[in-house]
């Protein structure tokens, strides 16, 4: 059975201006990449749908999905925060990034594919209940887990974030959700300033100094996630991929390399195997030096899909 792979034209048209380190050609570097090396052989083609307002508002508040659709703009771009910014085609692109995380919910729970990767953008592991931020409009993993939960039934779903930067805006979603543990590393006094005091029931959340390198992380995971993980025996896991920790990425300074990517995924991999049938879905979070980005997504796939 082939993993899916999930993505749409849509997600490269949304485009917050020249120079902006979130670019449309962050999609096509990665699959160009995957293409290269022969993965794509491995993956079936899907078409991201998009999301509709009811799997909107199981991660998100009503309110704030009608406004952010009515703040589109006709033409130009319009700011959301100093460093996000809509242009007419960013609320297309974002209903698809949140429908590629339900589809992958529905083909991998459906048994139709046994992972799946959303090559999609744009990112959201920062978007709140109510505000977008960070590059992120919905939140599109928190909509994914939601629709697994409330739609399917599930009773344990883990989220694993590997960003350079701490996924605020999940953790403000499933604050006090008992249903869903939420596992994060990120470099601690980067954006969004927050996550190192964020731990107790359903949050393990690992600040690491900058220049950490592979051997910290590495230790954080096998020390921190892998035994909350395992005692939390989930039946479906979520990765928000970043790879905005790589040393050639002028976004972070964790220094990590692909080789850490590959890692990480087949130590989530194993947990998968052991709980839920390998059942996993990455979403793509940050990653913005393209080269290093699509080295270490394809790193990560290749583990993801079973072709390692």
């Amino acid at each position: 059975m082939l993993s899916a792979y999930i993505t749409h034209p849509d997600c490269s048209r949304h485009d917050m201006g020249a120079g902006h380190p979130e670019c449309p050609e962050r999609l096509s570097a990665i699959h160009d990449r995957l293409l290269i090396a022969g993965l794509l052989d491995y993956m079936a083609p899907y078409d991201a749908p998009l999301a509709t307002r009811t799997q909107l508002a199981r991660a998100h508040t009503m309110s704030y999905v009608r406004a952010l659709i009515a703040e589109a703009p006709a033409e130009g771009l319009r700011f959301v925060d100093p460093d996000t910014l809509m242009n007419p085609h960013t609320v297309q692109a974002a209903l698809r990034a949140a429908g590629a995380a339900v589809l992958a919910t529905d083909l991998v729970l459906a048994g139709k594919a046994p992972t799946a990767f959303c090559n999609v953008r744009p990112p959201g592991h920062h978007a709140t209940r109510d505000a977008a931020m960070g590059f992120c409009f919905f939140n599109n993993v928190a909509v994914g887990i939601r629709h697994a939960l409330d739609a399917h039934g599930l009773e344990r779903v883990a989220l694993i974030d590997f960003d350079v930067h701490h996924g605020n805006g999940s953790a403000d979603i499933f604050r006090g959700d008992d249903r869903v543990l939420m596992c994060s590393i990120f470099e601690k006094g980067i954006y969004p300033f927050s996550g190192e005091d964020d731990n107790g029931p359903g949050m393990v959340n690992v600040g690491l100094p900058a220049r950490s390198g592979g051997d910290a992380f590495r230790a954080a995971v096998t020390g921190r996630w892998l035994p909350a993980l395992e005692a939390f025996a989930p039946q479906l896991v979520y990765i928000s991929a970043g790879f905005d920790g790589h040393r050639e990425d002028d976004m972070g300074n964790l220094g990590l390399v692909e080789r850490d990517y590959a890692w990480v995924t087949r130590q989530i991999m194993d947990v998968a195997q052991h709980h839920c049938h390998g059942r996993v879905i990455s979403c793509l979070e940050g990653g913005y030096a393209l080269s290093a980005l699509a080295r270490s997504a394809a790193a990560h796939v290749k583990v993801l899909i079973g072709a390692d």
